[in-house]
């Protein structure tokens, strides 16, 4: 890898010679600007515009403008020979626990390669001391123009450099918190602590640029004259109104995701939320046995009533049916008694 810095770590009394490797790449896509009617490419030219003529990059410099326009020139030179002991060398100024450093702060990372044989020694020291402390190094050093702070730490059996913003570059979050007071339930936290759990964790290394990747679908398809991929319609989902029931839901989804059963999902069942659809309540269970008792009831009325009326026209003849006999038995019992006298 290509140095893009090259001085010395200050180490108290020792001095680290080390050259400076980025530690990260860009993968993303560049484009060219064109004439959108022939597909010209558009250039920019650079005029100096007391001559009013284009300039070649060696004969373009630095200058400060000051207030009143003046154009102030600065060489490298003048850069070069700055009266700061960073202008070539990381200074470390202390060392500090790691979860001191603001992750807001964190800028560009390198890393930092031993410069020579004679670095191998005091490398491997300050790389094992920082092992040893799990501390990290606060250092100053000047890069590209400016005096910069950086934080070393091991990665691996190297030592990397985080450049850091100054302090008073990190902005305050006043006013984006909202403004009125929100209530957040037990449940709602069981719910958010159970969809924290069904994600897990995810191995960093599987994840990968799929922004890029359909970039590089529509730009093979142009190429071979054929029709750039189409995007899926988005999911039409509705306002979410019940902050639970979405939690609920995205827990289930999360589960079945990882091929869980949603059976075995430990969601907590909350009651439902009245609305103006919602179905009639269920009653409790001696109301329902009491109606119960008053609807049998009525339907055993209603049944005899309808048998009498079905059976009107039947009643009336069984009726003259049984006084006839009773009749015959009363006469037969009057002979009987009369012949027992005579006798």
């Amino acid at each position: 890898m290509r140095s893009i810095w090259n001085g010395a770590i200050s180490f108290g009394l020792v001095s680290i010679p080390i050259k400076l490797v980025n530690a990260t790449e860009s993968h993303s896509i560049s484009f060219r600007q064109i004439h959108t009617e022939d597909g010209g490419r558009i250039r920019y030219r650079k005029f100096c515009e007391l001559e009013d003529r284009e300039v070649t990059q060696g004969e373009i410099g630095k200058g400060y403008e000051d207030a009143d326009g003046t154009i102030i020139p600065i060489t490298e030179e003048d850069l070069s020979s700055l009266p700061l002991p960073t202008a070539k060398t990381i200074e470390i100024v202390a060392f500090v626990p790691a979860d001191r450093i603001d992750p807001l702060q964190m800028d560009a990372a390198y890393y930092l390669q031993a410069g020579g044989a004679p670095a191998a020694k005091p490398y491997t020291l300050l790389r094992e001391a920082l092992k040893r402390s799990n501390k990290v190094a606060i250092a100053k050093f000047a890069l590209r123009g400016r005096e910069r702070l950086g934080m070393l730490r091991v990665v691996g059996e190297a030592i990397a450099m985080h450049g850091l913003l100054w302090p008073d570059e990190v902005r305050a979050p006043e006013g984006l918190a909202p403004d009125s007071h929100v209530t957040v339930r037990d449940q709602e936290l069981d719910l958010a602590d159970a969809l924290m759990d069904t994600l897990g964790e995810v191995d960093l290394e599987d994840l990968h640029d799929e922004y890029r990747e359909a970039v590089e679908e529509v730009i093979a398809a142009k190429a071979a004259g054929e029709a750039p991929p189409q995007a899926p319609e988005p999911a039409t989902g509705g306002k979410v109104l019940d902050l639970m029931a979405a939690l609920e839901s995205s827990v289930r989804a999360a589960r079945e995701s990882r091929g869980e059963e949603a059976e075995h999902a430990e969601v907590k069942s909350l009651p439902q939320r009245k609305t103006a659809r919602a179905a009639p309540k269920q009653t409790g269970g001696k109301k329902s046995t009491s109606t119960a008792k008053k609807t049998a009831a009525k339907k055993t009325t209603a049944a005899k009533k309808s048998t009498a009326k079905s059976g009107q026209g039947q009643g009336q003849g069984t009726t003259k049916k049984a006084a006839s006999k009773s009749t015959a038995k009363k006469t037969t019992a009057k002979k009987s008694a009369s012949r027992k006298r005579t006798a």
